[in-house]
């Protein structure tokens, strides 16, 4: 599956359009439903495999791949599977049970760590991820993401040192969903 044959898919099957509160808290008239990308098998394992190509792109010493939970597991773990690197799980809170970990999963402090995220809008939740990771003695340097809303998640990723590489860019998809539109239409 080609790059544009991916995009188009992700449009087509995800990207929905209407009044959305998205979790920066800002409105949009579009969303993209990061569940109906990572449900899919077929969409599944090829973003498994284009951010196993990025990870080995972009951070080719990698010790391992970090998925914030809930959205990104699934792509981490696609992403695993792609890349042969383990990968570790990062929880939105310290869990009060068990083990009463935050990042789960074996690691050492040290290890080069490689984030993968589904949506990026202002970054909130990517930059919560990171802070924990390192506050395990992680290294992070690049986050890669399926879609950067381009929506200053970017910028503040940068101000923690840590570059953002996303898969496609929003204004890429809302391009491919006008295209898709005037062919249909």
């Amino acid at each position: 599956m080609t790059d544009s044959e991916l995009g188009r898919l992700i449009v087509e099957r995800s990207l929905l359009e209407g009044d959305f509160v998205l979790r920066s808290g800002r409105r949009s008239t579009w969303y993209l439903d990061k569940y109906r990308f990572e449900t899919e098998p077929e969409l599944l394992r090829a973003l498994g495999t284009r951010l196993a190509e990025a990870v080995r792109t972009h951070e080719p010493d990698a010790d391992r791949i970090a998925g914030p939970a809930l959205g990104a597991v699934a792509l981490a773990a696609s992403a695993s599977m792609a890349s042969d690197l383990p990968f570790i799980i990062v929880r939105g809170e310290t869990k009060e049970y068990g083990t009463a970990n935050r990042v789960e999963g074996p690691f050492e402090p040290g290890e080069l760590v490689c984030v993968v995220e589904d949506v990026v809008t202002s970054g909130g939740a990517l930059v919560g991820a990171v802070s924990a990771l390192r506050d395990e003695g992680l290294v992070v340097r690049n986050a890669l993401c399926v879609v950067d809303r381009e929506e200053g998640g970017s910028d503040a990723l940068a101000r923690l040192g840590v570059r953002l590489r996303p898969l496609f860019r929003a204004g890429e998809l809302l391009k491919l969903r006008k295209t898709a539109a005037k062919q249909h239409g």
